[in-house]
């Protein structure tokens, strides 16, 4: 039991360390308290959808191939970890509004492509999915509007290093939940 809450727990936070960093990036140019709202459950139904959609995938991958889905969800893990790491280091600047329209489904689509990685792993590391994907969403809501309400202060500097933090976790995170299975540690 504990495990299981250890292993929700990674998850996520990995997720909303991700949202947190777009968060401070959206809240330094300053948003109203509506848009917070809106940024908020935008991030997390998008982050949620993309671990059903994920889950799914894993589901039907698993029935299909056996066990060795499970490790190429893992692997998913790493490679999503890989690629934002690479989108934290490089440098590029917002042209839109992220906290609206285009701008907004773009910046959700693009934080929770994670959660698809993550979705399709999380049939496989003994976790209540409800549980799991209400976790999530907390941490998504949460994270976001401690990034926006904090984007001032902490500047562009900390919202890159938060996305670099998030892919190292993800990377971490894939290759513990490979290990676990590995050895049969539930």
């Amino acid at each position: 039991m504990l495990l299981a809450a250890l292993r929700v727990a990674l998850v996520a936070l990995s997720l909303a360390l991700d949202v947190f960093a777009v968060s401070v990036g959206v809240g330094i140019r300053g948003v109203t308290r509506p848009a917070m709202f809106r940024i908020g459950a935008s991030f997390a139904a998008a982050e949620v959808s993309m671990n059903l959609i994920g889950a799914g995938i894993g589901s039907v991958a698993g029935r299909a191939i056996g066990g060795v889905a499970a490790y190429i969800g893992f692997a998913a893990l790493v490679g999503v970890g890989a690629y934002m790491i690479a989108e934290a280091l490089r440098e590029e600047s917002q042209g839109f509004d992220l906290s609206r329209g285009w701008g907004l489904f773009t910046a959700s689509l693009s934080i929770s492509l994670d959660s698809l990685g993550i979705g399709f792993s999380i049939v496989y590391i003994g976790v209540p999915l409800p549980l799991t994907l209400a976790a999530i969403a907390v941490a998504s809501v949460a994270s976001t509007m401690l990034g926006l309400g904090f984007g001032k202060r902490l500047g562009a500097g900390i919202g890159e290093r938060a996305g670099l933090i998030a892919g190292i976790v993800l990377i971490a995170t894939g290759i513990a939940f490979a290990a676990l299975k590995y050895f049969r540690i539930e």
